[in-house]
């Protein structure tokens, strides 16, 4: 295949994506306040002439060459952030490059991965007769799953063949990801005094069935994902010593296997118990790429590997063939001193440039 020309050097694309990210760790961007992440963005593609369009803090923007006869593939991570763990020694607003790392809140989920696609779209953005359409598009609300990010976005955008999600990955290929559902859960009682025998204990009988329930496992296993994960992640029951409480309640967190969608997993977690039992949504579903796509089948032409995820992103929300990729580790994530290595950001570019050569 020729060779696809950059009008940018190796060095230039890192020196770029290294000064964004510093300014984007000193802009406090939590879900639902990302407004002014979302302009230094916008400054930045005006910087390298490249037009961009905004719905609400959703930054997007597509080749110069776009056909809209053709298929397009998305580039999309999030520039939102949680807020810093409590745990944070360093100033999380402030970005710190010392060995070799980069520390600062959304360094590593997912500011590296954002940076990096930012360089992988200045580089093909010129290309002509490319077999795609690449489209950008750095959003909002990821952290929180929220109603405003791509999901909203999505329908404006021109045809998409085929998403990749921007998290960090180690650089490679997270070709299933687990949906998530969370369930609340309450079981009844009678209430009593303590001092009194009481056969319809609702703490009593919750216990047995949540017992029921974690010990049980799905019938079909995964070939991507594994299990079915059913966690037992809150309860709640009784104010005070000598009171039998009426009711017994608690929360259980699902992460679903592309073998169920999360209203199954529900229908089949609810014929288990016999606690009432509602999920707060079904929205985040299990997602997954067949190993023989293009895409894939070039990122094991160049070394990588593919795995099954264990953790949600918004990939559950694209409604389109999607893969998980990006620089960092996901073990990063959420953590006090967050950080990202300078390599890892180097390598992130060249890995999606020699995939995306490969497919486009």
């Amino acid at each position: 295949m020729k060779e696809l020309k950059s009008v940018y050097s190796k060095e230039e694309l890192l020196g770029n994506a290294v000064e964004l990210l510093k300014k984007l760790i000193e802009i406090p961007s939590f879900s639902k306040d990302e407004f002014n992440t979302s302009v230094e963005i916008e400054i930045f593609f005006k910087k390298h002439q490249i037009p961009t369009k905004r719905f609400k803090n959703n930054i997007w923007a597509v080749n110069k060459n776009f056909d809209v006869f053709k298929p397009s593939i998305l580039l999309n991570t999030h520039h939102d952030t949680v807020k810093p763990n409590k745990a944070y020694t360093l100033d999380p607003f402030l970005p710190i490059e010392k060995d070799g790392k980069l520390f600062g809140l959304g360094s590593n989920d997912a500011g590296a991965s954002l940076v990096s696609m930012a360089q992988v779209f200045l580089h093909f953005f010129e290309k002509e007769d490319l077999k795609y359409n690449l489209i950008i598009a750095l959003t909002a609300e990821e952290e929180i799953s929220g109603f405003d990010g791509i999901e909203a976005l999505f329908p404006q955008l021109p045809n998409i063949e085929l998403a990749i999600v921007g998290e960090p990955t180690k650089m490679n290929l997270a070709i299933a990801e687990k949906g998530l559902l969370v369930i609340d859960g309450e079981m009844k009682g009678t209430p009593s005094h303590a001092a009194h025998p009481n056969n319809d204990n609702s703490i009593v009988k919750c216990m047995e069935d949540l017992q029921h329930i974690l010990s049980f496992k799905f019938p079909k296993v995964s070939n991507y994902l594994g299990e079915v994960k059913v966690t037992l992640s809150g309860i709640h029951a009784g104010v005070q010593h000598n009171v039998v409480p009426e009711s017994c309640s608690f929360t259980l967190d699902v992460r679903v296997t592309d073998e169920y969608s999360n209203k199954e997993a529900f229908e089949i977690i609810q014929s288990q118990m016999k606690s009432t039992l509602t999920a707060r949504s079904f929205r985040l579903n299990s997602s997954k790429i067949e190993m023989d796509h293009p895409f894939v089948q070039a990122g094991l032409e160049i070394g990588r590997t593919t795995y099954g995820s264990p953790t949600s992103s918004d990939q559950a929300i694209i409604p389109c063939t999607s893969v998980k990729l990006g620089p960092g580790d996901s073990r990063r994530s959420h953590t006090a001193d967050e950080f990202i290595f300078i390599e890892e950001i180097a390598e992130g570019i060249e890995i999606y440039i020699k995939i995306l050569e490969k497919v486009l």
